[in-house]
């Protein structure tokens, strides 16, 4: 597996962990209005949650990859096209109102509890499912090493980096307040999202079974 797909998967997670979505806006505001240890619990259940869908691609795609050219050429065009559709979604979003002084209990809740409604809240997604589907297979090599285990790792990877970027969201919750309803922050992050899920979709369409 080179090391320049290992970059550019990190570099494209990394940018999909930060730009404002249903998973960091959920972190970011339990943490405002309840605390920042129940934003991290619920960030590591999030992040767990991320590989449940890496062991289900892994060893769905995997084989159909690695079998047949076909198989993978309709899966690479229906990944795509679910990737300009999320892009196309993103730009009809509208900036979402956030009421961060309202319910602002600091009682704390279990831990185990927090972790397993974040861990909930990702598997039970089917539009996570369907993201990784579309996502992860662009980065793998046949000419690397096994196809499952690339997808392993990339999995990891971006569970790993998930967890930071949520932990960081947590910890500074309380300075990133200001950012929250500021229409022009809402307007940057909206066009960031487009062209980051654009990009993905045509490097996807044009990708070729390595």
């Amino acid at each position: 597996m080179e090391v320049q797909l290992i970059i550019s998967f990190l570099s494209a997670s990394l940018l999909l962990s930060i730009i404002p979505g249903p998973d960091n806006i959920f972190v970011l505001t339990e943490s405002i209005t309840k605390g920042k240890k129940n934003g991290i619990a619920i960030s590591t259940g999030l992040a767990l949650g991320v590989l449940v869908h890496t062991v289900a691609a892994a060893t769905g795609l995997s084989i159909i990859i690695q079998k047949s050219a076909l198989a993978f050429s309709v899966i690479k065009y229906i990944g795509a096209a679910y990737l300009f559709y999320l892009a196309f979604m993103s730009l009809k979003e509208k900036k979402i109102e956030l009421n961060l002084h309202e319910n602002q209990d600091q009682s704390k809740e279990n831990t185990i509890y927090l972790i397993r409604k974040g861990f909930l809240m990702n598997v039970l997604n089917p539009k996570v499912a369907l993201f990784f589907i579309a996502f992860l297979p662009q980065f793998i090599s046949k000419s690397g090493f096994n196809v499952t285990l690339q997808m392993f790792l990339l999995g990891i990877i971006f569970a790993l980096q998930a967890f930071i970027v949520f932990f960081i969201i947590s910890s500074l919750s309380s300075k990133l307040t200001k950012f929250v309803n500021n229409q022009k922050f809402w307007k940057i992050t909206k066009w960031s999202k487009v062209c980051v899920l654009s990009g993905l979709g045509m490097a996807l369409f044009f990708s070729k079974n390595k």
